[in-house]
This record gives structure tokens, sequence and C-alpha cells, in this order.
């Protein structure tokens, strides 16, 4: 049976109890809106794929995974999409090592008809109407918060309930991989 997958990075428990506060804040204030209910999260990837499958693809992001470094990311203002989504960003400095370890990510999953993300941001909310944009950028002006990346989750998504739910979790083991090197007979 085909399921659909999702590959993300979660902040810290701290921070996700943060912007789940925050996301409630704005509820209160405009209603319900698209990803009130979601866990924060870098969205990587997204993806379909027959859930027979999904060992092979656990296999390609343990071994991506184990090349890729820890590294502190620094979330430090708000920002919006035309479409929208208003959402924490992170500093300069953390998109230059985010945006990496996605594409890397992406590459390495070898798949058609992924869903790619290259913007690196924790939505606080989707789809909001541009009142509630409006809303949204006088609750929320400023923003300091940070959290160590060291793995990445893949998550398969939930019918029912409408949410993807944690299957996995892939560690930065900072091993290098070995460059194959052509050797010579003579």
């Amino acid at each position: 049976m085909e399921k659909k997958y999702s590959v993300v990075i979660h902040p810290s428990q701290d921070v996700i109890d943060s912007i789940k506060t925050m996301k409630e804040l704005l509820a209160d204030k405009v209603g319900w809106f698209n990803s009130k209910n979601s866990v924060a999260h870098i969205t990587i990837c997204e993806f379909k794929i027959d859930e027979s499958q999904i060992d092979k693809y656990k296999q390609k992001l343990f071994k991506i995974c184990d090349t890729f470094s820890p590294f502190q990311v620094y979330l430090d203002h708000y920002d919006s999409y035309e479409n929208g989504a208003f959402f924490i960003s992170p500093n300069e400095d953390s998109k230059m090592l985010l945006k990496p370890i996605m594409k890397k990510t992406q590459d390495a999953l070898q798949l058609s008809n992924l869903i790619k993300s290259n913007d690196p941001h924790i939505s606080i909310g989707r789809r909001l109407t541009p009142e509630s944009l409006k809303i949204a950028n006088h609750l929320f002006t400023t923003i300091d918060i940070d959290f160590l990346c060291d793995n990445i989750i893949l998550r398969e998504f939930d019918p029912v309930k409408k949410q993807f739910f944690v299957i996995d979790s892939f560690s930065f083991n900072g091993n290098s991989q070995p460059e194959f090197v052509q050797g010579s007979l003579f």
C-alpha cells in the first residue's frame, strides 16, 4: 500500500514547546489555521512510496546522516510567504549549514516524486488570510532561539488524524565518507 512520508529536522523539545505556545496564542486570535496542530519542524522533503520499500529508504537516510556533523541552528526572525505561510526563519549562517543537509538528503533518496523544500524555516501557520497574517505579524515581532541540529526525522502521514507521526530518527555521526581511490597495478 502506498503511504506518504516526510523527512524533517525537529528542533529541541523546548523549542517545540515554545512554538506550540505561539500557535495556540495565534489560534486564540484568529481561530483554527493550517499547521496549527503540527509539531514544529523544518521540512526537507515529502514523498509517497509503497510501504514495503520504506526500509530501503531508511537505509539511505542512515548512510547520508552518518556523514553529517551536528551544528547549532539560530532562529532570529519571523517572515511570511505570499501563500499565507507565517514562519520562523534561521539566520543566514544557519541557512548556509541547513541547505546542504537538505539538498544532500533529497539527492540521497533518489526519488522522482520528491516534493523538496529548499528554504529552511519553521511554520507557525499556513494558508493564513491577509488579516490573520497581519495579526501574526503584530503578535510576534522578535525571536531569538536556537537548537542543536543533530539528527533527521522520518515521519509517516496518518490519513485519519491528518498529521505526520515519527517513525524513525537518524543521528549525525560526523563520519566522513571514504573516497574511492583508483589504484594502480604497476
